[in-house]
């Protein structure tokens, strides 16, 4: 029964079903910042590389896609999902609003980052980040390089402030071109970057990006990526409804700070580890353009940029046996 209310993940097994000796595959808690939250560790070797997977939102954990997306990566890798503070597993209406800022984050990944190099003996790790995740990559990334081995950020943000504008300017222009009057209505009465006291017009925007396939390319709706994460062992029905209270409780409390102080053409083009970015053609969510002339001001001892043509902002759910090609590339060149 208590497992039954924590959630599991399953063993990695052999082709005659034994538990391979060497694998991992716990879902457990640790306690970052003072606070207790949520990993899910898993790998068919633990003399693998490590990777840490940043996911996105802020507030949107990304846990529960690890069961669809990505399995064939723990062949090579050990993955580390972790559901930040406030986020999905790790929710809790006892985390202090005041806590919930930038700084607070960087603080407790790299926490977590030196508890799992000397758990599993370790020099460096990778970070893989994923929109809002690539923030916190790109942040951990400069100001702890030699704990890092690599970086690779998906649907890359580079200024919040220019992102929103963008966003929103391309979700008016195709509301008006298919003369939609109850979107350009709606639109037109935002004010991008928006406030943390008018989150609802960031809401309202992402509907319509959604609706015009600026964030899932393809799809109309949201729900179409957002269904892929029932059936998660590692969730249960009250994980699922932290996952919806987490996002709204992250957004609300962090959007201000996020849209003031987020500019990487200033802050980061110099790197002092290998980078990548996975970009969609058509994400509108964190805009490709703005990644493409980022990448271009970036020095680095390596840098490549890979185009995904048929995704939005979630190339790695989107494509996902092009995404593990990619991934599995980059891992030969370092």
């Amino acid at each position: 029964m208590v497992t039954l209310l924590k959630g599991k993940t399953p063993k990695i097994k052999d082709s005659d079903g034994k538990v391979k000796s060497k694998s991992i595959a716990s879902l457990e808690q640790v306690l970052l910042g003072g606070i207790k939250q949520w990993l899910l560790i898993r790998g068919h070797n633990k003399d693998n590389p490590l990777l840490l997977f940043l996911h996105g939102g802020p507030g949107s954990a990304e846990m529960a896609f690890s069961y669809k997306y990505g399995r064939n990566i723990e062949k090579q890798l050990t993955v580390v999902h972790w559901d930040q503070r406030g986020a999905g597993k790790s929710f809790s209406r006892k985390i202090p609003k005041e806590t919930v800022n930038i700084e607070q984050f960087v603080s407790d990944a790299h926490e977590l980052i030196v508890y799992l190099l000397k758990r599993f003996n370790k020099k460096k790790i990778i970070l893989m980040g994923h929109s809002w995740g690539t923030i916190l990559g790109t942040l951990l990334s400069q100001r702890y390089p030699e704990l890092i081995q690599v970086f690779i950020g998906i649907s890359q943000v580079v200024n919040t402030e220019l992102n929103e504008k963008i966003s929103h300017k391309f979700t008016l222009d195709e509301a008006t071109k298919e003369e939609n009057k109850k979107a350009i209505k709606q639109l037109e009465k935002l004010q991008p970057p928006y406030s943390d006291k008018k989150i609802r017009q960031l809401i309202t925007q992402r509907k319509w990006l959604n609706y015009y396939g600026g964030a899932i390319y393809g799809q109309k709706k949201s729900w179409y990526l957002i269904k892929q994460i029932f059936g998660a062992p590692e969730y249960t029905v009250r994980d699922y409804i932290k996952f919806t209270r987490g996002t709204l409780f992250s957004i609300t409390n962090m959007w201000n700070e996020l849209t003031e102080t987020i500019d990487f053409f200033e802050d980061a083009t110099e790197w002092k580890i290998p980078v990548f970015f996975i970009v969609g053609r058509y994400d509108y969510n964190a805009p490709f353009e703005l990644a493409e002339k980022y990448f271009q001001l970036i020095k680095a001892p390596k840098k490549k940029f890979f185009w995904f043509e048929n995704s939005a902002h979630s190339p790695n759910y989107l494509e996902p046996e092009k995404f593990e090609k990619v991934v599995f590339s980059i891992l030969k060149e370092v």
